[in-house]
């Protein structure tokens, strides 16, 4: 399993990491800062999901009109962390 750090932008989150393991599945997806419930259930949700899957689900979510969300830039993390792994 790889863990990755992400430094979200344009959202009340200021970190994001996660870990993907061998088979391509999303682990330990936890955020510093931001909407603490919403948050915890986002990783709840995603742990164990195929992380290609869950990053095109997410993708493009907004959050008050700020062109993004923090579930959005999970996804974009997601998939930088999918193409360094390419």
């Amino acid at each position: 399993m790889k863990n990755y750090s992400y430094t979200p932008q344009g959202v009340c989150s200021r970190k994001i990491t996660f870990a993907l393991d061998e088979a391509g599945k999303l682990h330990d997806v936890k955020f510093t800062g931001g909407c603490p419930g919403n948050l915890l259930a986002i990783g709840k949700l995603v742990e164990g999901a195929d992380a290609k899957s869950i990053a095109a689900l997410l993708r493009g979510n907004d959050c008050a009109g700020r062109g993004t969300s923090c579930a959005d830039q999970l996804a974009i993390a997601v998939e930088a962390a999918l193409q360094a792994d390419a």
